[in-house]
């Protein structure tokens, strides 16, 4: 399958992305990230259930495609030991988050390093897109400021697990759609936020500047994030209510912050569909968010 990646998409698939699986909820949803590698059979009408590997591509002048490898067996032990692996619910194939920076770009190596250090497991929600506005934003600020490039478009769900290994964290997000076939698709954003987390702080778990599509809950949605963390930690679990998703677009190191919230508003209004539109949900991903964000 051929794909157009951008500078910054070929630095992180040569140095190995930390995602684990992902698990991709609608079929109908024609804005998914093109990584698909490596299919299985499923006799549903709608859906097919496929096993997604993505390895990085040979170092070379002009970046090929990546070769296409069949497989039968759906055991995780089966699967060779490459650097990311997907699990997917699509029977499309993905265009969103293939970016063409702009030329001034600067490579991801230039770009100022995220100092905190992240923990565990991880559960993110990635958005469905429209003309990869979400992925471009991100592009755009951390181009534009020279800032840590965040290496996927997401809404956290569950944070930093300590207690599953991966691969008993890779089982448990085998079944989820056995109890959430859909997640509730999220309204259009409430508004914008820029701001300075501190660890510590109710709903903040660590120390960094960001800016966010800020996205509104309602009971369908605590619903399905009670379920998603009955699933990970069984019935006796924690967590902050309500429930305060959002999109980050942009990330920085409080003592180096350059992002405020009049250029994400500015941004915005040239970018319509970023306020405009409803979004469901494209995948549940499982990311390794061990260290640094340059480390993972």
């Amino acid at each position: 399958m051929a794909s157009t990646t951008s500078t910054a998409q070929e630095e992180m698939e040569m140095a190995g992305l930390p995602v684990i699986s992902k698990m991709y909820l609608s079929a109908s949803c024609p804005e998914l990230k093109a990584e698909s590698v490596i299919s299985l059979s499923d006799t549903e009408e709608i859906f097919s259930e496929i096993e997604r590997v993505v390895t990085p591509p040979p170092i070379q002048e002009e970046q090929e495609q990546q070769e296409e490898f069949i497989i039968e067996s759906t055991a995780a032990s089966t699967l060779p030991p490459l650097h990311l692996s997907s699990i997917g619910l699509s029977t499309t194939t993905p265009t969103a988050g293939v970016v063409t920076p702009p030329p001034t770009a600067l490579p991801l190596s230039s770009r100022r390093s995220l100092q905190w250090e992240f923990k565990g497991l991880t559960i993110w929600l990635e958005l469905e897109e429209f003309d990869n506005d979400l992925t471009r934003a991100v592009e755009h600020f951390s181009s534009k400021h020279n800032s840590p490039f965040i290496p996927q478009s997401h809404t956290t769900a569950i944070y930093g697990m300590e207690h599953l290994s991966i691969e008993e964290a890779r089982a448990r997000l085998r079944t989820v759609r056995d109890v959430i076939p859909q997640w509730p698709t999220f309204a259009k954003p409430t508004g914008i936020t820029s701001d300075i987390a501190q660890c510590g702080k109710p709903g903040q778990v660590c120390d960094i500047a960001w800016s966010e599509l800020t996205l509104a809950t309602n009971p369908h949605h605590e619903a399905a994030l009670d379920m998603l963390y009955e699933l990970f930690y069984g019935p006796v679990y924690s967590r902050d209510r309500p429930w305060k998703p959002h999109n980050s677009v942009a990330y920085d190191n409080p003592e180096t912050n350059h992002l405020s919230l009049l250029d994400t508003i500015m941004y915005a209004s040239q970018n319509p569909s970023l306020l405009g539109m409803e979004r469901r949900v494209a995948s549940i991903a499982l990311w390794s968010t061990v260290g640094k964000m340059e480390d993972w």
